[in-house]
């Protein structure tokens, strides 16, 4: 349980893309130089978040591509791909291509469930066979399946000119022991433990057994390792929204502030009817933000994280954000940047 004496293992970073649909290609721009920023001051690993039909990152494997060409240690997830949108199959070639041209340093993160706004996308998106679509943790075991190497089919061989495998080529090993679900409840927990995966939590989950968010973000990362293999070694990243301001202006300052108060009174109770908790932004100088991450429960359980950048702030913001995350929270946590 990392304590202030046991120190921060990897720590890690997470963005949305935004972009300007009139102009997609510098907020895709952006998003590859904050890459390779974060890189630069050390960072462990940088994140992607996925959005379909908005204007955010639609395809996060083909930026994890184009990162991977631009980056030489940084690992590069996703946090997460909706299965539901994808070919698990189609999927597993992508994520194997892109993971061969990184040198092995793709995190791909999955989570299950219906597309958002299935009513509505579902004619475009699976016109012949929208009833009969299975959205539940089966198509997640499937893409590991095939991630790890199991056959998709019983031919092989020579036919003509042309070899053909009974797998996934290119076949990236080590690939399927650097997949992630991410959950937020307990049944997800449990499953991706049973299936030997890693597991993301973000700021939000499912108020099930608690509506005390840290405690129920605790019993999900015990009820993960109960059922994982590996136990108390199986691996476990937090990300919660942190924004440090000791380097920031006045104005940045204001702003950040302003955002946090606008998000907190969806902290307060259980939303809607999953009943969604939703964890409190994290605002201040780096110490002040390390006393509150050492004084919640799940945090202590784990020495990975992936703080989520705020998703409408501008490219300055995240410059700014990034900096005192690697140069003063991070090392507050006791951490040390990758060389």
């Amino acid at each position: 349980m990392p304590l202030p004496s046991q120190p921060l293992r990897k720590l890690g970073f997470l963005t949305i893309g935004l972009f300007d649909g009139d102009d997609p290609r510098r907020g895709h721009e952006s998003t590859l130089e904050i890459i390779e920023f974060g890189e630069q001051l050390g960072f462990d690993s940088a994140w992607l978040r996925h959005r379909h039909l908005q204007y955010g990152i639609s395809s996060p494997v083909a930026v994890l591509a184009a990162a991977s060409q631009r980056t030489r240690r940084i690992e590069l997830g996703t946090a997460v791909i909706p299965v539901g949108w994808e070919n698990p199959l189609r999927l597993a070639e992508d994520l194997a291509t892109v993971d061969i041209l990184s040198g092995g340093r793709v995190n791909p993160g999955v989570s299950v469930g219906p597309p958002m706004h299935y009513d509505q996308v579902r004619e475009a998106l699976y016109p012949d066979t929208a009833d009969a679509e299975d959205f539940s943790y089966e198509r997640v075991r499937r893409l590991l399946d095939f991630v790890r190497g199991k056959p998709a089919t019983d031919f092989s061989g020579v036919q003509g000119f042309e070899v053909f495998s009974d797998r996934v080529q290119p076949h990236a090993s080590g690939l399927g022991r650097r997949m992630w679900y991410g959950g937020g409840s307990l049944s997800s927990a449990r499953w991706a433990g049973e299936h030997e995966m890693n597991f993301l939590t973000s700021s939000v989950v499912k108020a099930q057994e608690s509506e005390d968010f840290a405690q129920v973000q605790l019993s999900h990362i015990r009820a993960f390792r109960a059922h994982h293999p590996d136990g108390d070694r199986a691996r476990v990243s937090q990300g919660l929204v942190v924004i440090p301001t000791d380097g920031a202006s006045p104005e940045q300052r204001a702003k950040y502030e302003e955002y946090a108060r606008k998000r907190l009174p969806r902290t307060v109770a259980p939303q809607g009817p999953a009943r969604l908790m939703f964890a409190p932004d994290l605002v201040g100088t780096s110490e002040q933000i390390a006393e509150q991450l050492y004084a919640h429960a799940a945090f202590r359980e784990i020495d990975e994280v992936a703080f989520a950048l705020p998703f409408t702030f501008d490219h300055e913001d995240y410059v700014q954000i990034l900096t005192d995350i690697a140069t003063r929270l991070g090392p507050a946590l006791g951490w040390r940047a990758a060389g």
